[in-house]
């Protein structure tokens, strides 16, 4: 089974479970696995998803480089390959607060930085605005799925910073209330997201032939389309070191799977 989970982006379990089966039967079919042999399926949520990557049967996983840095070490994930979703083959992430209010992350003492990587709170303040000077030890950080809803409260003058993707921040400039924010610091860029196995739950021979199959998925036009309802444009090999670099800044295990 193959376990996307995604905490924070749009669509349920129910939703999205079309889209797994598609990818999963043409995955297993570029693989030349026998048909059924590969299953997927997707999860928006934390409480959902740990629990199911914890079952035996788990043994791939598809996840956001936050989960990654956050639950790698404990779920025993390995990084094969990089997502390259449309939005582009790196993910820059935006601090937006109140106009006027913060010259930079480093001036949020007593202030909420929330959004979607914050269930991840080392990768948000050691990598994700480690470059930003840092933030003061009193910033809380939450994660929040309801951006729309917090991106409010920072414009109407609460003490409130919102992390957005690359997508959310090209909308920023459609709100009614958009002359209000501004962005207060932008990262640099960082891999989207990962294919990774799962301790040693995949035979070695089956995980070759997977992620070999995976990597051409995009030249062929049927794999093109899949590729697309999943919102990517291909995988691509892990830079390895450049994963060993952003991992540095992290303490050595960043906490327990809750």
């Amino acid at each position: 089974m193959l376990v996307v989970c995604s905490p924070g982006s749009p669509g349920t379990t129910a939703e999205a479970q079309p889209t797994m089966d598609s990818f999963a039967q043409a995955a297993g079919r570029a693989a030349g696995w026998p048909a059924g042999n590969l299953g997927a399926i997707y999860f928006e949520s934390l409480e959902e998803g740990l629990p199911r990557l914890s079952q035996p049967d788990a043994a791939l996983a598809m996840v956001p480089l936050p989960f990654l840095m956050r639950y790698g070490q404990e779920l025993g994930l390995k990084p094969r390959l990089e997502t390259v979703p449309e939005s582009g083959a790196r993910e820059v992430w935006s601090l937006v607060a109140k106009k006027g209010r913060v010259p930079s992350p480093a001036a949020l003492d007593g202030w909420e930085v929330t959004g979607a990587p914050g269930y991840a709170e080392d990768f948000v303040r050691n990598i994700l605005l480690g470059d930003s000077g840092g933030l003061p030890s009193d910033t809380k950080i939450t994660f929040t799925a309801r951006v729309l809803t917090v991106l409010r409260r920072a414009a109407s003058g609460e003490k409130v910073a919102v992390l957005l993707d690359r997508t959310q921040t090209a909308s920023l400039s459609s709100l009614p209330f958009a002359a209000d924010l501004q962005v207060v610091y932008r990262s640099r860029p960082f891999p989207s997201g990962f294919l990774c196995v799962v301790r040693d739950r995949l035979p070695a021979a089956d995980a070759k032939s997977l992620l070999q199959a995976l990597l051409r998925l995009h030249e062929n036009a049927a794999g093109r389309e899949v590729l697309k309802s999943l919102r990517m444009v291909r995988f691509a090999r892990v830079d390895e070191a450049e994963l060993d670099k952003i991992r540095r800044p992290l303490p050595s295990v960043e906490g327990s799977a809750k």
